[in-house]
């Protein structure tokens, strides 16, 4: 299964904002946004205007960046996205925050969605009742993620856990910290969608 796996920090750099993509590096003084906020390469710290397809570009980039998808799928997804009923843009994030790893992150099972793949890849979870391995797998209504039994004998596993059972879920979804599940309720709105990215220009960059 394709990834990335180049320097994380270097990602954050060069859209010059915080993705998070490393957890709880991200919310330390060792954030690379906080120490070099600039962009990355020898070139990194000069002005640069961007045209309009750069700013598109960017968006683009930002968006598969923070969902840590690869252009091929990210491409695919939009196409999916197009081809439904409703906001072209609204549907494509739609259709990202449904991802597995995704879901498995903003339950607070995972400090990053890096780790939320990692844990989803490594078989910690059931859906449905029925142990996953794929992070890219995309969730229902009514669809319940559980940490396996096995897996919450492991002291990482338990302290995501605990950290899970301090947090509050999205609205679209519903956790239970006794028996470490949390259930889709309903498909996530943009206003419930809190990453920094214009949609509207992802779909004028793929609409040229």
């Amino acid at each position: 299964m394709a990834r990335y796996t180049g320097p994380l920090c270097r990602l954050c750099r060069r859209e010059g904002i915080k993705l998070y993509l490393k957890g709880d590096r991200c919310y330390s003084s060792k954030c690379a946004i906080d120490r070099r906020g600039y962009a990355p390469g020898m070139h990194g710290q000069r002005r640069k205007k961007l045209s309009e397809y750069g700013m598109q570009l960017r968006e683009k980039q930002k968006a598969r960046r923070i969902y840590g998808v690869l252009e091929r799928q990210f491409r695919n997804y939009f196409e999916r996205a197009e081809r439904q009923p409703g906001v072209t843009g609204e549907n494509l994030l739609r259709l990202l925050e449904r991802r597995l790893d995704n879901v498995v992150y903003r339950l607070g099972l995972a400090t990053s969605r890096q780790e939320a793949r990692q844990l989803v890849l490594h078989g910690h979870f059931r859906l449905n009742g029925r142990k996953v391995n794929i992070p890219s797998l995309l969730v229902r209504v009514g669809d319940e993620i559980e940490v396996r039994e096995k897996s919450r004998e492991s002291s990482r596993i338990k302290e995501l856990m605990e950290r899970a059972a301090d947090r509050t879920p999205p609205a679209w979804l519903e956790y239970d910290a006794n028996q470490a599940k949390g259930r889709v309720v309903a498909f996530p709105t943009r206003d419930q969608i809190d990453i920094p990215v214009k949609e509207q220009m992802i779909v004028e960059l793929y609409s040229r």
